[in-house]
């Protein structure tokens, strides 16, 4: 999965002999580049990592107190607005 067709932005990587050995038979059994088997790997990663963060665990207290911020009436926010307006991280 190439995301970008045209690359601008170059990345420098230093591995082990081991890495390299590993990552080079990984690429060539998934019939691609390394830089491109690397690319797509990392994004992957790198873009759950993002989504990741919109799990979070409350305990019972901690729940309530949530809900009850949930159900109080809509205030204006700016900053919030601001941030609801950028594109996602992964995005860019």
């Amino acid at each position: 999965m190439t995301i970008l067709t045209s690359r601008s932005s170059r990345l420098g990587l230093r591995t082990t002999p081991q890495q390299d050995i590993v990552l080079r038979r990984a690429a060539k059994l998934a019939n691609k580049s390394l830089t491109d088997f690397i690319l797509d790997s990392a994004y992957q990663v790198a873009e759950q990592t993002l989504l990741d963060q919109r799990l979070f665990l409350l305990d019972g207290e901690q729940a309530e107190a949530f809900i009850e911020l949930l159900d109080r009436p809509a205030k204006d926010n700016p900053g919030l607005q601001d941030l609801l307006g950028r594109p996602a991280p992964w995005s860019n």
